[in-house]
């Protein structure tokens, strides 16, 4: 749940800072000429996002590299021209030129970025039970769980963007638009030089250091987003402190207090949001990432080119691990599991053939895969499919459960 909530929000709260900007500043600027053209831009972005999940995850016809190039160049295009006409003299002499223009190119703005940033968040729910996850397990409904804390997340920062610029003065609203406009371009452009250098498009020391350096630090684009809008809320609540309009009778006094209020709120709202953002991006990833300790190998005797397991070291129900070195000096981990409420055990490789050799490990009473984090249903171990541990040859005799060493040698290039 908290790793899909934290990919969620890392996904589109980029987006959805843009997006409330550019909303927000661009219907302070223009009014209703502009809501008309920007839905339109956001009702084909949300289409043609929906068309690009259903083709990357259903056919070979889209190459991600070539269609994000082709996204960034158009939204570059955009943001060029929208600064154009914002911050130009010809905003002042030619109104309508200029306001059929910035509206036109936030609209672009706003459809191409969902055509980029949405796909993957849009066919998230699709993919959870790819790993072995029934949509009716606790496992699937965490991870939905987690998608929807994240969508509603993104959600609501959108609307408090969008009520905290349009509360505030034209300019700041239009100048902190550009600046963010400004971020998020580095950023495409950062992304498209990383593309362009891995394909060796464009060659050259300068464009592989960007590559790499943008790489490496790609969030502290986002954190300037974010460093530059909780400006607004900021603002907001000092304009909001004291009534600054004229007002005839106590009626008016009492409606521009509780505009008050509501500005505060909204203040407050996206300050919230934006500490949330900044939380799932430093402490709760950091507590998603934080590797788990595998339990300790336990002792098996080997004999007879066999490796023996003794079922009173494995009948208490949980995971145990054990080892094999082969001659190469490789260690080949298998785990056994006693299913519940049968006298049958789950028997298999500490590995997954989508996973490779990183493990598994209990989690409350579950067998948890530590690479992917999808949990395990026991009674599957031992079977093949999904995630689940690579079955291996074994036999029972006499009390204890016998593993060929030969098996565990076939299968040792899966172990480092």
């Amino acid at each position: 749940m908290l790793k899909i909530f934290i990919e969620t929000t890392e996904n589109l709260m980029p987006l959805v800072i843009v997006l409330g900007l550019l909303f927000g500043a661009m219907y302070v600027a223009y009014g209703s000429f502009f809501k008309r053209i920007w839905i339109t831009g956001i009702v084909a972005g949300l289409c043609g996002a929906a068309v690009m999940a259903v083709l990357k995850n259903s056919t070979s016809l889209i190459h991600t590299g070539n269609w994000n190039v082709r996204i960034f160049t158009v939204s570059l295009i955009a943001a060029g021209t929208l600064g154009f006409f914002m911050l130009s003299p010809i905003r002042k002499r030619r109104s309508g030129l200029s306001r059929i223009f910035s509206s036109v190119a936030a609209a672009v703005i706003g459809g191409v970025l969902q055509v980029y940033a949405l796909p993957d968040v849009m066919s998230a729910p699709f993919t959870f039970s790819l790993n072995g996850a029934s949509v009716l397990s606790t496992d699937y409904l965490f991870r939905f769980l987690g998608w929807i804390a994240g969508l509603a997340l993104a959600w609501i920062t959108f609307y408090a963007i969008n009520a905290v610029v349009r509360r505030m003065y034209k300019n700041p609203a239009v100048t902190v638009l550009i600046i963010i406009l400004c971020i998020y371009s580095a950023s495409q452009a950062a992304k498209m030089i990383q593309i362009l250098v891995t394909r060796r498009a464009i060659k050259g020391d300068f464009f592989f250091s960007v590559a790499i350096y943008t790489s490496n630090y790609s969030d502290t684009f986002i954190y300037a987003m974010i460093a530059v809008i909780i400006i607004l809320p900021i603002c907001l609540i000092v304009k909001s402190a004291h009534i600054r309009e004229p007002y005839d009778n106590p009626a008016q006094r009492r409606k521009l207090d509780a505009d008050r209020i509501k500005a505060r709120r909204w203040a407050v709202t996206l300050l919230v949001c934006m500490g949330l953002t900044v939380s799932c991006m430093t402490w709760l990833k950091a507590i998603d990432e934080k590797e788990v300790e595998l339990s300790p190998v336990e002792e098996s005797l080997v004999q007879d080119d066999k490796v023996y397991v003794s079922f009173t070291q494995v009948e208490d129900g949980h995971l145990h691990r054990f080892a094999y070195t082969t001659p190469k000096g490789k260690t080949v981990r298998f785990i056994v599991i006693k299913k519940p409420n049968s006298s049958s055990y789950g028997i298999g490789l500490d590995a997954c053939d989508i996973c490779g050799e990183t493990g598994y490990f209990e989690r409350n009473g579950q067998i948890v895969c530590k690479l992917c984090d999808v949990v395990m249903n026991i009674n599957t171990i031992g079977f093949k499919g999904g995630c689940n541990p690579i079955p291996i040859e074994y036999s029972i005799e006499d009390g204890s459960i016998i593993v060929p060493v030969s098996t565990l040698v076939e299968h040792e290039d899966i172990f480092k």
